[in-house]
C-alpha cells in the first residue's frame, strides 16, 4: 500500500500518465514527487508516487485498529472522503476514554495518525478522527454557546473574549454571528492562544 510509481521528465507529463494508467482523478488520490538524477548527461527525472485515498483510508483504519486494540479498545469505523478530505467516525466500547478530557485524546490521536500518514505516503490528505457524534455535538455547542454570549454583548455593551480555540472552532464562531446586527467577532492572539472576542458595534 506504497502507491504506485511513475518516472518522466516533468511533473505535468508524469502526472498525467499515471492518473491515466490508474483511470483516476486528482480528487481521488494523494501525489508525492521528487527529483532523481537519471545519470552524468541525462539530467534529473521526476518520480511521482500516486495513492488513491482510498487506500489512505484503509491504511489509517488498519493503524487505528493496532494501535487502539493495545489499549483494549474494541472499536469499528464508518469513512468518508470528500473533497480530498478524509473523515473516518469511530465507534468503540470505551468512548470516553477515546474521547478524554476535553477532546484531548481524540486531537492527539488525529495529530499522531496525520503524521503517521505523511511519513508513509510522503504527504498528508486532511484526516478528521471523530467518536461516534462527538464532534458535531461539540460543534452544536459552541454555537448556541457563541449566540447566547452574542446576545449578551448585544445588550451590555461590553466585549467577551472566548476560550482558545483552533481555527476551524474560530470559523464556526464567526458565522454563527455573523447575521447579528449589534455585534461582531474578531480573532486575536497567537496560536495556540489565539482565540475570537465578540464585541459590540459602534453607533
Amino acid at each position: 500500500m506504497m502507491g504506485s510509481k511513475f518516472i518522466g521528465k516533468d511533473y505535468e507529463s508524469v502526472v498525467k500518465e499515471a492518473l491515466e494508467t490508474l483511470n483516476l482523478t486528482e480528487e481521488d488520490v494523494i501525489i508525492a514527487f521528487s527529483e532523481k538524477k537519471a545519470g552524468l548527461f541525462k539530467g534529473t527525472q521526476i518520480e511521482v508516487t500516486v495513492t488513491p485515498l482510498t487506500d489512505v483510508v484503509e491504511f489509517v483504519k488498519a493503524y487505528l485498529s493496532q494501535v487502539l486494540n493495545a489499549m483494549g479498545l474494541k472499536v469499528s469505523f464508518e469513512s468518508m472522503i470528500r473533497e480530498k478530505q478524509i473523515k473516518i467516525k469511530m465507534y468503540s466500547n470505551d468512548n470516553p476514554i477515546l474521547i478524554g478530557q476535553g477532546g484531548r485524546s481524540l486531537a492527539s490521536l488525529q495529530t499522531v495518525v496525520r503524521a503517521v500518514v505523511k511519513n508513509r505516503f510522503g504527504r498528508a490528505p486532511y484526516v478528521s478522527l471523530d467518536v461516534e457524534n462527538y464532534k458535531d455535538r461539540q460543534l452544536m455547542h459552541l454555537e448556541k454557546t457563541a449566540k447566547r454570549i452574542a446576545k449578551e454583548v448585544a445588550e451590555t455593551k461590553v466585549p467577551v473574549e472566548l476560550d482558545n480555540m483552533n481555527s476551524y472552532e474560530r470559523l464556526v464562531v464567526h458565522n454563527a454571528i455573523a447575521d447579528f446586527k449589534d455585534v461582531y467577532t474578531e480573532s486575536v492572539g497567537e496560536e495556540p492562544n489565539r482565540h475570537v472576542v465578540i464585541k459590540p458595534k459602534q453607533d
